[in-house]
């Protein structure tokens, strides 16, 4: 029969695996002390001077250029003073393309209304086709309105899809003058 001391020589290891991998498991969890959450609204936030973990001062940076300038264009009405044109960005100049000979005109009849970055309510970036199923989480993109003889036409992109002509346009979750 075994005695008292046989358990415990037999429990004890074992409890003390099962311990160490608890501590292993939590050092690797999300969150832990040398983690930082990036949805976690603390995060980044320095912590008070002299305490662990405090940064060191760096020097301020430029932003980053973009890669492809926003261009707004929204025409007050009545007359309007001249402008040099505006440069844009390829994936625009591609929509103009599209709908130029969608509409069989000429590209320079197309006026870029509004460029903007948005968030689409869904995976179907504001331009759902019925039967389909989307991923029903918000996703950042982008809303390019086209103007041609006063009809207006909406491209769309997100994700990594680029931009495309969306027949039945949704309006965003938000844009960027919403932030």
């Amino acid at each position: 029969m075994a005695g008292k001391g046989d358990t415990m020589r037999r429990t004890y290891p074992a409890a003390l695996a099962a311990a160490a991998l608890l501590l292993a498991l939590a050092g690797c969890a999300p969150g832990g002390p040398d983690r930082t959450d990036p949805s976690d609204p603390a995060a980044g936030t320095t912590p008070p001077p002299g305490g662990p973990g405090t940064p060191e001062p760096t020097e301020p940076t430029e932003p980053a250029e973009p890669t492809e300038p926003t261009v707004i264009l929204t025409p007050e009405p009545g007359p309007t003073p001249a402008t040099p044109p505006v440069e844009v960005g390829a994936a625009v100049e591609d929509a103009v393309a599209d709908l130029a000979a969608r509409l069989g005109v000429d590209a320079s009849t197309v006026t870029v209304v509004r460029d903007v970055a948005v968030t689409w309510r869904d995976g179907s970036l504001g331009c759902p086709v019925p039967g389909m199923a989307y991923t029903q989480a918000l996703t950042p993109g982008r809303l390019v309105v086209l103007e041609v003889d006063g009809r207006t036409a909406e491209y769309h992109s997100g994700g990594r899809r680029g931009l495309f002509w969306c027949e039945r346009p949704e309006p965003p979750a938000q844009t960027d003058a919403d932030r």
